[in-house]
């Protein structure tokens, strides 16, 4: 469903050179998975384990061998799934380490290792040949002693395809070690998913290494990689085996095992062939290389008609795609963010050669706008008295975003500047002929573009620029006011989203970089989002936020992430959204809002289309100049028609 595709890397328990022991476990390990469909990848020489050394010469241990596969063969018949097996096999009089491909009774090819080991620990060349010795491109069941009559394909240059419109490739353990593997050009022949059948012994800092080599071949190839090795099972007589498995997804690391040194597991997860294919549509560097090297050498298309669609059970994407998991990672995360954010504030103020203005409402947005301007005066050597606050209370201001806005601008040390804007409006009210007492748009906005008005303006008098607060879920859903806060000299927050602008408060904070503002911003933190463009309750409390109006930041956050990111249809999107966010959200809450943000989306984008600069600092990006060119009159009614059609209760999670 949707494009995903389940892959398993299962690590059965491996006794060296008993291959009918092995078979029986491989056997079972089937038929427990093989009701579930998908792709599963068993170790390198699973079969007779890794390790035999030169047991690979007895024929005994060919003829146990060639028994285990006609067995796995017959038990696979009635299963949904595809299985890669590693085996020792003999084609054309030479022996190969091969993965066997098979599936629903039949072997659908054999891929025998390219780049076979000699040094330090290793010495497969004692024993095997390479892929590229091959003197046949098929071999036919007789030949290997099974049954069957038509011909199997045999080498490293074939790309399997099943009637999903997968396409995957298979590699062995060293190869990926290889300053070529031949996954790069599986890939560039269009693989979009590698396995690679691995008894890769563990030594010290291995782990690491073998990790990001895994990570960074699927990000360089955007693919899924599934790495399944050899369990602690195999010989100890000189290396120990960690069964070390990895699947990733576009040099995310989707999932690994937890043990240090494993056997005897299974390792699931679900790979998204959308996101692949979308980072593949666009990635033109992946089209040339795949234009240049894929010409060079003809790879072989094997299908296999098997369906192999997940029905997406084990799917439970991250709540916010934003913002990292884990307290280190986020917190690590967001200061690097804040430090891209002053390096690009830090040049255009030294391009520049101006003060920094910035207006402060005691809001997380300007908070954190206000908390860059700071940090860059450090990295400038300039002094934070060349940074200007304003704040500018209306007729919505409360006691509390007033004070933490002026308390906020005493601890950094930054000039301090109160201007009122109340009487400005009324006589700008008085001048249009607006009732006051009107509290429509023309009310709010005039107090926004009233208080941008103030900040251009004092930053010519200063000899100033002025540093825009927005962040990219406010352009995104156009909350921001034309020619008011939607404008500045540079923008600070333009790549920044709202779900990840309070974790950076909150990082900052913790993290003590500036001295005397822990309480203050943690304060701020407590602030519900508001633009206090209304008057407060008699008790002084703010009425007006945002979300109330617009919906969750969250779940706007995550629509924007999966469409503009990759493109994902609507009904993806709900489907991703009802397993993040359940049960906070019913699936009519999550079409309700979905709803709300195709229409805004699509009619504010003029906003965006003449956006001030503002540095790119992650994945996604509105500006007309980097990441985002729409035309301001596209119509969303594609989107919207499909978003009204999940109308019932369930539609948004089918």
């Amino acid at each position: 469903m949707f494009d995903y595709l389940r892959v398993r890397a299962v690590v059965p328990p491996v006794t060296v050179a008993d291959v009918r022991a092995n078979g029986e476990s491989l056997r079972a390990r089937l038929r427990e998975i093989g009701a579930d469909g998908g792709i599963a990848v068993f170790p390198e020489l699973c079969l007779t384990g890794y390790t035999c050394g030169d047991l690979f010469f007895q024929q005994q241990l060919h003829e146990a061998v060639r028994a285990q596969v006609e067995m796995l063969l017959a038990d696979s018949r009635d299963l949904t799934g595809i299985y890669l097996i590693g085996a020792p096999l003999r084609i054309c009089g030479q022996l190969y380490n091969c993965a066997l491909v098979l599936g629903r009774g039949r072997l659908w090819g054999i891929v025998p290792k390219t780049f076979l080991p000699n040094y330090n620990e290793f010495y497969e060349k004692r024993w095997f040949a390479s892929a590229e010795d091959l003197p046949c491109a098929e071999i036919f069941p007789a030949q290997l002693g099974l049954p069957g009559e038509e011909p199997i394909p045999v080498g490293s240059d074939l790309v399997f395809t099943t009637p999903d419109g997968l396409r995957f490739g298979v590699e062995l353990c060293e190869d990926l070690w290889a300053p070529l593997p031949p996954s790069t050009l599986l890939a560039m022949h269009g693989a979009e998913v590698v396995f690679n059948l691995s008894a890769s012994n563990e030594t010290i800092a291995k782990h690491d290494y073998r990790r990001a080599l895994v990570c960074q071949q699927s990000a360089r190839l955007l693919c899924g990689y599934v790495y399944c090795s050899a369990g602690c099972g195999e010989s100890t007589t000189d290396l120990i085996f960690s069964g070390n498995s990895l699947i990733a997804e576009n040099g995310a690391l989707l999932a690994e095992n937890c043990g240090e040194i494993a056997t005897d597991y299974v390792l699931a997860a679900d790979l998204d062939l959308g996101k692949i294919r979308a980072d593949r549509l666009k990635n033109t560097c992946f089209r040339d290389c795949a234009r240049v090297y894929g010409a060079a050498r003809a790879y072989r298309s094997v299908s296999i008609p098997i369906p192999l669609s997940s029905d997406g059970t084990l799917v439970r994407p991250a709540k916010h795609p934003f913002v990292p998991e884990g307290a280190e990672m986020r917190t690590q995360r967001c200061l690097s963010i804040f430090r891209m954010q002053a390096q690009g504030l830090k040049k255009r103020v030294q391009a520049t050669n101006c003060k920094m203005v910035v207006g402060v409402s005691g809001g997380l947005d300007s908070t954190l706008a206000l908390l860059v301007a700071a940090e860059t005066a450090k990295l400038a050597g300039i002094g934070s008295e060349n940074v200007v606050g304003i704040t500018m209370p209306g007729f919505g201001t409360t006691g509390k975003t007033y004070r933490n806005s002026l308390a906020l601008m005493r601890a950094l040390g930054v000039t301090v500047k109160e201007i009122p804007i109340a009487d400005a409006c009324l006589q700008h009210f008085r001048d249009l002929g607006h009732d006051p007492s009107n509290h429509n748009v023309v009310y709010e906005n005039a107090q926004a573009r009233e208080r941008t008005q103030i900040l251009m303006d004092y930053s010519n008098r200063i000899g100033g620029i002025v540093v825009g607060t927005g962040d990219l879920s406010e352009l995104a859903l156009g909350w921001c006011t034309y020619n008011g806060d939607h404008m500045s000299m540079y923008a600070v927050n333009a790549s920044v989203p709202k779900t990840l602008v309070r974790w950076m408060v909150e990082s900052i904070a913790r993290a003590e970089l500036f001295s005397g503002c822990k309480a203050v911003l943690l304060d701020i933190l407590d602030t519900p989002i508001s633009p206090e463009l209304l008057p407060p309750d008699a008790r002084g409390n703010i009425i007006q936020q945002t979300e109330d109006l617009v919906g969750p930041y969250e779940l706007h956050d995550f629509f924007l992430y999966y469409m503009l990111r990759y493109g994902f249809r609507p009904r993806k999107i709900a489907w991703l959204a009802c397993r993040a966010f359940a049960p906070e959200y019913s699936p009519r809450e999550i079409t309700r809002w979905m709803h709300e943000f195709y229409r805004r989306f699509f009619q504010q984008q003029f906003k965006r289309s003449c956006l001030p600069d503002g540095v790119k600092i992650g994945s996604v990006c509105l500006s007309p100049r980097g990441d985002w060119r729409m035309p301001s009159d596209a119509a969303a009614a594609e989107w919207l028609r499909e978003v009204e059609a999940m109308t019932g209760a369930q539609q948004g999670c089918e």
